[in-house]
Parts: structure tokens; C-alpha cells; sequence
């Protein structure tokens, strides 16, 4: 799979990339990720990638003409064509069935907003536009990364069990459900103890348990998801 990201301050994203699962599945061949700066493809002396939003108002606007130079450029050199993703603030929420609709595409191509936000006519360029939350970030270039690394992760081989998403939170057996409570050595720590049911060996009542577990933290921190 192939990720390309562009933002105004690609430098934020200076090692996010260079550990862990991502650094692995790279180092496998399995996943290349390349950022770029807004700024290249700008044009004048001062590589002018912003300015004043039409209608007045406070903040500036990311101009749409480097936008496009981007998208056409990184297009041009890729094998496929990228799904284009806008990160911005008013798209809509990102989660873990769209990261796995994500990681179907060969290539992705994922824009960062800043500062106001886009100018509108860059959606024209997009295939979805995303948002990882309801909050305000001064920029795309984190939500970028958070993308990419829930994308990333799933990436055929990218982790060393591949029953592992399985398990996550959101998927599996706990779609629509948050991950139940997980203990590992010693068995007991300061008096607390690990549940003696993940200890019998019993795996359908481990099952059970874990189902169970994962329906309570959903209630308790996520209620709405069981209203959805």
C-alpha cells in the first residue's frame, strides 16, 4: 500500500512514521508512506499558500490552486490512481469501518487542512472528506497520521498476528463495541486479581466473559454506540 500525505508542516509527522507497526510493515515492503509539503507547490517569491477568506471573517483560507498542483502531481506519479482524502474539521467522522473501507485502496492520498480550512473548491479533488473527531485541531497534519495508522495497521502482514484486529475494539467479535478489559502476568498485583474465568481455560466461558466485559465499558463510556 502506498500513503502519501500532504500538509503545510510535514516536519510535525518527523518520526511518527519511523516506529512500531508502521516502521515495521515499511521495512517489510508491505506499506511505503511519503509526505510533502503544501509549500513546493506553490508559486511567487514567497511560496503563498494562504490568504483572507472572501465575505470577511477572522483566519485565513488555504488557497486551492497549490491544492490541485499536489493532487496532480503525486497522481502523476504513482502506479494507481490515489483515493483522495480531505482531513478537515467539518467531514465526516472517521472510524474504524472506514479505516478498513482504506485499506482496499492501493493508493491514498491524504490532504491536511490548516488554519481556516480549505478553500471549498478542493473538495472537487476529493473522494471523502474526513474528520477524527468532534474538536478543532489548528491543523490536518496529526489527523493525517491518525489515518494512516489505522489504515496502516491493517494492511495485510503489518502485524505480527494477523488475528489481532480481530480483537480490537470496533472490530471482530466486538463490532460496534468497545474491547473488553485485558490482564496479562502476574496474576495477582497489590491485591487486585485477575478474573479467575480467563484463567480456567474454558474458552467458551472466556468468550462469554469477554462479550459480556465489552458490552459493560460500551455502556459505561460509549453509551451511544449502543443506541446507533
Amino acid at each position: 500500500m502506498h500513503i502519501d500525505i500532504v500538509c503545510l508542516f510535514p516536519e510535525m509527522l518527523t518520526g511518527f512514521f519511523t516506529a512500531g507497526v508502521l516502521r515495521s510493515a515499511q521495512e517489510q515492503g508491505l506499506l511505503e508512506i511519503f509526505t510533502h509539503s503544501l509549500r513546493d507547490y506553490a508559486e511567487g517569491p514567497h511560496r503563498q499558500v494562504d490568504d483572507r477568506p472572501y465575505g470577511g471573517g477572522p483566519g485565513m483560507v488555504l488557497k486551492p490552486e497549490p491544492c490541485f498542483r499536489a493532487v496532480e502531481a503525486i497522481t502523476g506519479q504513482v502506479d494507481a490512481k490515489p483515493w483522495v482524502v480531505l482531513l478537515s474539521a467539518r467531514g465526516a467522522l472517521f472510524n474504524q469501518a472506514r479505516a478498513r473501507s482504506l485499506v482496499t485502496h492501493e493508493c491514498l492520498l491524504l490532504l491536511a487542512g490548516r488554519y481556516q480550512g480549505l478553500d471549498e473548491r478542493v473538495n472537487h479533488l476529493a473522494d471523502e472528506e474526513l474528520s477524527i473527531g468532534d474538536y478543532v485541531l489548528s491543523g490536518g497534519e496529526l489527523a493525517a497520521a491518525v489515518v494512516a495508522e489505522a489504515v496502516g495497521r491493517l494492511v495485510p502482514g503489518a502485524l505480527g498476528n494477523a488475528a489481532s484486529p480481530e480483537r480490537d475494539s470496533f472490530s471482530g467479535e466486538f463490532e460496534g463495541l468497545l474491547g473488553p478489559p485485558q490482564y496479562t502476568r502476574p496474576e495477582e498485583y497489590r491485591g487486585l486479581r485477575v478474573p479467575d474465568v480467563l484463567l480456567s481455560g474454558d474458552h467458551a466461558a472466556i468468550a462469554r466473559y469477554r462479550r459480556e466485559q465489552a458490552a459493560e465499558k460500551t455502556r459505561r463510556n460509549r453509551p451511544e454506540l449502543l443506541n446507533s
